[in-house]
């Protein structure tokens, strides 16, 4: 490990708002917030949204400065990328964002039934080649919901052709309501005055304004997910992405994935 990545994590040992969970799948510990993340630690009742796979952390502070009556917490398993979120709003004094170093896997871990409102899901590696890997998947989704308020909202926000696709034949599969739905998220805005809006899909993460200059359009889905009702996988053959994205494993040789 490099030098500079020590000097991070040490400085998140220190921050007051960074858990670090990284060995959960280990540690039989309940965690200590777990129910408890608004009475104990943000000390007011806002509904809580959680970011997955935050990287940077770019929006779990972006949105916790457009909406300081929610709190937002940002997981990840990188340490040393959520140390600049984590910085940065240590410095800014913010006290409505939080930080949780653990696998996503174990999400449900550290939240109790309807303790969280939504989860962002922004810019997630789209994992082609395993649906149980997709964040969207319904291994995932039935996670989600052990911790989801009912008809909690999920937002996507991706440059995966194949990932957005992927998520939309689950959300029809399942007759998840849709609240928006977008293959062009920069387009769609242009047509738009609401500035609440431009502010929320306005935020841009490290990889996202690489990937604009590359030329991809964004896309987003916004769905609620219904506490009851079997969720089942979508029977659909997808095309795979035709690019290779930032520090993501080159893509197989198939032309479509389940």
């Amino acid at each position: 490990m490099s030098k500079n990545k020590l000097s991070k994590f040490a400085d998140m040992e220190r921050y007051p708002h960074v858990f670090q969970a990284a060995a959960v799948a280990t540690d039989p510990t309940p965690f200590p917030l777990r129910g408890k993340w608004n009475e104990d630690f943000f000390h007011n009742d806002h509904p809580i949204v959680l970011e997955l796979g935050c990287g940077r952390g770019e929006y779990t502070v972006g949105l916790g400065r457009l909406f300081p009556d929610k709190n937002f917490i940002g997981v990840d398993i990188k340490g040393a990328r959520m140390w600049t979120g984590a910085t940065d709003s240590l410095q800014q004094g913010m006290t409505n964002v939080a930080f949780l170093r653990t696998h996503i896997e174990f999400i449900d871990r550290f939240f109790a039934p309807g303790e969280v409102a939504e989860i962002w899901l922004t810019f997630s590696d789209p994992q082609m080649k395993k649906a149980t890997k997709r964040l969207t998947s319904t291994h995932f989704l039935t996670r989600y919901r052990r911790f989801l308020k009912p008809d909690g909202l999920i937002h996507l926000k991706t440059d995966s052709n194949f990932l957005f696709t992927y998520t939309c034949c689950m959300v029809q599969a399942n007759r998840l309501p849709v609240v928006f739905s977008t293959d062009n998220l920069y387009h769609t805005l242009e047509a738009t005055t609401d500035n609440e809006v431009h502010q929320i899909l306005g935020i841009q993460t490290y990889y996202e304004q690489q990937w604009i200059a590359r030329g991809l359009t964004i896309k987003y889905l916004k769905f609620c997910l219904p506490a009851q009702g079997q969720l089942t996988e979508p029977e659909v053959d997808i095309e795979l992405d035709d690019y290779r994205s930032y520090n993501r494993s080159k893509r197989s040789g198939l032309t479509t994935s389940r």
